[in-house]
Protein backbone atom coordinates (compact mmCIF):
# COMPACT_ATOMS: atom_id res chain seq x y z
CA UNK A 1 0.00 0.00 0.00
CA UNK A 2 1.11 3.27 -0.92
CA UNK A 3 0.85 6.44 1.51
CA UNK A 4 0.66 9.59 -0.31
CA UNK A 5 1.40 13.21 1.90
CA UNK A 6 0.85 16.01 0.44
CA UNK A 7 2.67 19.52 1.12
CA UNK A 8 5.52 18.02 2.84
CA UNK A 9 9.05 20.31 3.43
CA UNK A 10 12.04 18.34 2.54
CA UNK A 11 12.74 17.33 6.74
CA UNK A 12 8.90 16.24 7.31
CA UNK A 13 9.79 13.79 4.18
CA UNK A 14 13.52 13.14 5.68
CA UNK A 15 11.56 11.87 8.80
CA UNK A 16 8.87 9.84 7.21
CA UNK A 17 11.60 8.05 5.24
CA UNK A 18 13.42 7.48 8.88
CA UNK A 19 10.28 6.13 10.51
CA UNK A 20 9.45 4.01 7.31
CA UNK A 21 12.28 2.30 7.10
CA UNK A 22 12.52 1.69 11.09
CA UNK A 23 11.14 -2.33 11.31
CA UNK A 24 9.00 -1.95 14.64
CA UNK A 25 7.33 1.20 16.65
CA UNK A 26 9.48 0.74 19.18
CA UNK A 27 12.51 1.14 17.16
CA UNK A 28 10.36 4.64 15.63
CA UNK A 29 9.56 6.11 19.09
CA UNK A 30 12.94 5.47 20.49
CA UNK A 31 14.17 7.19 16.99
CA UNK A 32 11.61 10.04 17.97
CA UNK A 33 12.97 10.14 21.29
CA UNK A 34 16.30 10.97 20.42
CA UNK A 35 15.25 14.19 18.93
CA UNK A 36 14.45 17.95 20.34
CA UNK A 37 10.85 18.31 21.24
CA UNK A 38 9.14 20.47 17.97
CA UNK A 39 10.69 17.47 15.80
CA UNK A 40 9.41 15.26 17.91
CA UNK A 41 5.76 16.91 18.04
CA UNK A 42 6.33 16.82 14.46
CA UNK A 43 7.32 13.02 13.67
CA UNK A 44 4.18 12.12 15.88
CA UNK A 45 1.53 14.41 13.84
CA UNK A 46 3.49 12.47 10.43
CA UNK A 47 2.39 9.29 11.95
CA UNK A 48 -0.83 10.23 12.42
CA UNK A 49 -1.38 11.95 9.06
CA UNK A 50 0.32 8.34 7.54
CA UNK A 51 -2.73 6.36 10.08
CA UNK A 52 -5.59 8.76 8.57
CA UNK A 53 -4.04 8.39 5.01
CA UNK A 54 -4.24 4.49 5.29
CA UNK A 55 -7.59 5.04 6.66
CA UNK A 56 -8.83 7.64 3.76
CA UNK A 57 -7.96 4.84 1.43
CA UNK A 58 -9.92 2.17 2.22
CA UNK A 59 -13.12 0.66 0.84
CA UNK A 60 -14.26 -2.04 2.59
CA UNK A 61 -14.05 -3.07 6.00
CA UNK A 62 -11.93 -6.17 5.30
CA UNK A 63 -9.44 -3.47 4.36
CA UNK A 64 -9.97 -1.59 7.30
CA UNK A 65 -9.22 -5.10 9.45
CA UNK A 66 -5.82 -5.38 7.57
CA UNK A 67 -4.73 -1.74 7.39
CA UNK A 68 -5.81 -1.14 11.49
CA UNK A 69 -3.82 -4.95 12.29
CA UNK A 70 -0.66 -3.44 10.09
CA UNK A 71 -1.01 -0.45 12.33
CA UNK A 72 -1.07 -2.66 15.54
CA UNK A 73 1.63 -4.38 14.52
CA UNK A 74 3.84 -1.35 13.94
CA UNK A 75 3.29 -0.44 17.64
Amino acid sequence: MIIELHGLTEKQMAFCEIMWAIETMEGVESFISTLPVNDQNTCNTLIELMRLSLLDSVDDFDSADTVIERIRNKQ
